[in-house]
């Protein structure tokens, strides 16, 4: 079962435990992914992938959210794997259209 909230006493920033907070529900909001983005985190998509892609490489997102960071960890790695250009420009994660 995944994780109902980040574990307390994490060093991430306020930003970090939405966007992971985000990535553990997105499809609950309606519309597209890229506009829910756009609309919480007044960030252009790139820009939050980028935030994203680092942040579950850290330590302390891991210690935070292990399961969630796992699964985004691994989703990653095979995207990359399928595409290594792609991965470059940031991740095509699942998108709700």
């Amino acid at each position: 079962m995944e994780e109902a909230s980040l574990q307390l006493g994490s060093n991430l920033s306020d930003l970090e435990v939405r966007i992971l907070d985000f990535e553990r529900q997105w499809w609950k909001y309606a519309g597209a992914k890229d506009a829910a983005i756009k609309e919480l985190f007044d960030l252009s998509t790139r820009g939050y992938y980028e935030l994203l892609n680092n942040l579950i490489d850290r330590e302390d997102a891991l210690a935070a959210s292990p399961l969630l960071v796992k699964r985004l960890s691994a989703f990653a790695r095979l995207e990359f794997q399928l595409d290594p250009a792609k991965a470059k420009a940031g991740p095509a994660w699942p998108k709700k259209t």
